[in-house]
């Protein structure tokens, strides 16, 4: 019992200093709230506010693959793709997708053919990074005429070229906008402007690019008149941008049949299965039979090559 005052005395004061501290807790999460509010508003005065990052898959595997000659090579092709994929997780996906093409081809035709897709797919892995990047760069040509309209623009109204690119990238649309925030940034750091368009240039190859990028410079070098220049190149830029969607309508017949001959064979190659169920794994058992369905797979890859290749037309 004579330890009891002192058994109170300890009580309250315990509560009394978690009371202090409840009281100073919630004060500084108030305090914080406000603060990240005021934050939030002068950011949005500025422009949009950034997306947040998306967290990234098998870290420890993308710094491997970093370090080597082909993680470099894949993370420059990503870079000019627009696709939001590190190499490790784009070598992840593309193995499990050979997995499962292997599996799918094996169980529907025969083992052998399996491992044929899988080389296929080696080479439609890289092939749809480059199609990626043609579709990026065919996007940001469709997008010059407006480019070189606000270019103008903003020129004419008195801003320097440095600006009007900014400008630009926070009035179009990607990837034209976001190539553009590119240039910016490396203008911004202490880049030249030459630098600067080169990089995009050879990000994006192309001759309207070209052109485009060609007429900045010279105009930034020799202070000529850069309006006049992008009002010329606008016109010229449209009737371009209108003669490549006639070829493409052109040609479109010529892509679906360069797409048709591979399904084709493929096609028999199931109707000959189904009439005679075990003909396939008979036939690619023996060496004549491999040796005689690799002659036929490079013939159908070689014709689809060589009709792609036909329809290519340079305008």
């Amino acid at each position: 019992m004579a330890d009891l005052p002192l058994l109170t005395l300890g009580t309250l004061g315990v509560t009394v200093l978690a009371g202090v501290l409840a009281v100073v807790g919630v004060h500084s999460y108030a305090a914080g709230r406000a603060q990240r509010k005021a934050l939030v508003a002068r950011m949005a005065q500025t422009g949009p506010l950034p997306a947040a990052s998306r967290r990234r898959r098998f870290a420890a595997l993308d710094r491997r693959l970093r370090g080597t000659r082909l993680g470099r090579r894949i993370d420059r092709k990503l870079a000019v793709t627009g696709l939001n994929l590190t190499p490790a997780e784009y070598v992840v996906y593309a193995v499990a997708t050979l997995l499962a093409l292997y599996l799918t081809i094996a169980a529907v035709f025969a083992p052998f053919f399996g491992a044929l897709a899988v080389v296929a797919g080696l080479w439609g892995a890289d092939a749809f990074l480059n199609w990626q990047r043609q579709r990026r760069t065919e996007a940001f040509i469709n997008q010059l005429p407006e480019l070189t309209r606000v270019l103008a623009n903003a020129t004419q109204a008195g801003l320097a070229l440095r600006t009007a690119i900014a400008l630009a990238a926070d009035e179009l649309d990607d990837p034209a906008g976001e190539e553009l925030r590119q240039v910016a940034d490396r203008l911004a750091v202490g880049h030249s402007l030459d630098d600067a368009l080169g990089d995009l240039a050879d990000r994006l190859p192309s001759r309207e690019l070209v052109v485009l990028v060609t007429t900045l410079v010279l105009s930034n070098r020799a202070g000529g008149q850069v309006v006049s220049s992008l009002r010329n190149l606008t016109g010229t830029l449209d009737e371009r941008k209108e003669t490549r969607r006639e070829v493409t309508t052109l040609l479109s017949q010529v892509k679906v049949t360069a797409f048709a001959m591979p399904l084709l064979g493929l096609g028999f190659l199931l109707m000959i299965n189904g009439m005679n169920p075990g003909a396939l794994d008979k036939m690619t058992g023996s060496f004549v039979g491999q040796a005689g369905s690799v002659i036929a797979f490079a013939l159908y890859t070689a014709g689809f090559v060589m009709i792609r290749r036909l329809s290519k037309v340079r305008v």
